[in-house]
């Protein structure tokens, strides 16, 4: 491939990389689903130009042992965080941060007018609550009769579906008749399955009665309801024995049908007496789990309620939502729990810091409330988009004047360049704040100032009557040098303060940083490939368009 067509293809990417950037920054614009994921494209605009609440908490971390500070503080975050959630607000900002010895929580509330209600939700101690089930309800004689009348007409309804099932059609039915949920779409198959894995009327009548391709002829009660079955395979012997069967089932009901609604009670138990919840392995299976330990007061009250509720839930809540819903196995006189599921380790993790938040609350203080109007931040967004409207344009008529055919180059690259900006802050979601535009503006300096070492270097090569593509080729070198080195150097403060630090100043690193990367791009690609395609025996004879003092070469 020749160096022409190198520089062709460049070209075309350079507009197809330049129409799909456009695509994006289209403010109705597609968003990006794909499958299941989903992301919105949009610009996000931080407090100071949306307008809204920025409160600063003091947490008091006096009483926590240093290790577990910011574990606490993470805890605290989350509890806010939900709590936030709750007023439906649009991108909010809840994050801590740590100053010398002192902790604190930063919340920024985009478009809450509600200032007080907003502080007094946020400022509430996290509670912690554990839940069960309350007693029985004694049901009326009328109940216990509409039960009674409920299960004989499905005994009868299944006795006729049993009547009329033959192994033929015993998919059909089981895809018209049961009431057994996953039965539409599987025909009631069930699969291989040993023994222990369903209730035991119904592993009885499988194992030891039914035969291998025939529907068992009565009907199965277990407390599901009533089964027709049948077998259709089995496999393996002994202890290994596994039998696959199809069912139908009519449901009945039972008592506890009435005491599904009344919701789970509180215990007394609460994060007071939770010594500490923390992420554990289990020592067979390696899973991970969440161990709790209570003080003596909470070991006491613990033993009662799961010697009280064994079988049955009881649910852990913080600020009134679930956050874990354990089923008690066992008395536990010890205080020293363990729940157990198939948790990720990053899911342990967070059920551990949840538990943990009510467990061990950290006051906070409210040390600072900001109120942003969104009418300045409206005023903000106006002045600083015709600020940059403006620099552009002055830029622009610069580069032409002074420069000439090179000038207007600089403007289609810079355009490219603002292009690919705003692009990346939409897919990367970046949140722009003044800060953040003010980074922006200023990286679009650093554009330009790539493209003026550029011309400068190309200008000092022509006027050294150098052809024009090799004076082309060694100005980029030349410039090249000073370009890297002073991008680099500001591309390493950008690091140094997006990750020290605060909102604001990150917000300021990271548009600036990403500016600078791109303009780089935009300098040594495209407004390289643009000039070399340009580079022909015309300009070669009017230097002048290339902002070169001199005369023709004809008149050389």
């Amino acid at each position: 491939m020749n160096i022409r067509k190198k520089i062709w293809l460049t070209f075309i990417g350079i507009i197809i990389l330049a129409v799909l950037a456009g695509i994006v920054d289209y403010p109705a614009g597609p968003d990006i689903k794909i499958g299941s994921y989903f992301k919105e494209l949009k610009i996000h605009l931080g407090l100071d130009l949306q307008g809204g609440t920025h409160l600063v908490y003091q947490a008091d971390t006096s009483k926590i042992e240093e290790a577990e500070k910011a574990s606490a503080l993470e805890g605290v975050r989350d509890v806010i965080e939900r709590r936030v959630n709750t007023f439906g607000v649009s991108e909010p900002v809840v994050q801590t941060n740590k100053s010398g010895d002192d902790w604190r929580v930063i919340v920024e509330l985009p478009g809450v007018t509600e200032v007080n209600q907003a502080v007094e939700m946020i400022g509430k101690t996290p509670l912690l609550e554990f839940k069960k089930q309350p007693p029985p309800v004694e049901l009326t004689p009328e109940q216990k009769q509409k039960i009674e009348e409920y299960n004989e007409e499905a005994k009868n309804k299944a006795q006729e579906i049993l009547d009329q099932a033959t192994p033929e059609n015993f998919s059909t039915l089981a895809k018209e008749k049961s009431e057994d949920p996953g039965s539409q779409e599987q025909g009631g198959d069930l699969g291989f399955f040993k023994k222990g894995e369903m209730v035991p009327a119904f592993e009885q009548a499988i194992f030891e009665k039914a035969k291998i391709g025939q529907v068992y002829p009565e009907l199965v009660e277990t407390d599901f309801g009533y089964h027709i079955i049948l077998k259709t395979e089995e496999k393996g012997e002994g202890e290994n024995k596994e039998v696959k069967a199809s069912h139908i089932l009519i449901k009945k009901k039972s008592e506890a049908d009435y005491q599904t609604n009344q919701g789970l009670i509180n215990t007394g138990l609460s994060g007071q007496q939770l010594e500490k919840a923390y992420l554990q392995f289990n020592n067979q299976t390696g899973e991970a789990q969440v161990a709790l330990e209570f003080n003596d007061e909470g070991k006491e009250l613990f033993a009662q309620i799961t010697e009280e509720n064994i079988g049955n839930i009881v649910g852990i809540y913080l600020d009134g939502s679930p956050i874990s819903m354990p089923r008690v196995n066992e008395k536990i006189p010890d205080g020293k729990a363990v729940i157990t599921g198939e948790f990720s380790v990053t899911e342990a993790k967070e059920l551990a810091q949840r538990l943990n938040s009510g467990a061990l609350p950290v006051p906070i203080t409210l040390i600072s409330q900001q109120n942003i109007g969104a009418s300045l931040g409206k005023i903000s967004v106006q002045k600083s988009f015709f600020a940059a409207l403006l620099g552009l344009a002055f830029l622009a008529l610069f580069m032409i004047i002074y420069y000439r055919l090179p000038g207007l180059i600089s403007v289609f690259a810079l355009a490219i360049y603002t292009l690919l900006v705003v692009a990346i802050f939409k897919l990367w979601s970046i949140t722009l704040t003044l800060a953040g535009v003010a980074g922006f503006i200023l990286s679009i300096g650093m554009a330009v100032d790539a493209n003026v070492l550029i011309f400068e270097r190309i200008k000092e090569e022509l006027e050294s009557d150098k052809p024009l593509n090799m004076a082309i080729e060694e100005g980029f070198k030349r410039a090249w040098l000073s370009i890297r080195d002073s991008n680099f150097s500001s591309i390493i403060t950008c690091v140094i303060l997006a990750w020290f630090g605060t909102s604001l100043i990150k917000g300021f690193a990271i548009t600036l940083g990403v500016g600078i990367l791109i303009s780089m791009f935009s300098a040594i690609i495209v407004t390289r490939t643009f000039l070399r395609l340009i580079a022909g025996n015309f300009l070669e004879k009017h230097p002048s368009f290339l902002g070169v003092k001199g005369v023709k070469k004809d008149d050389v």
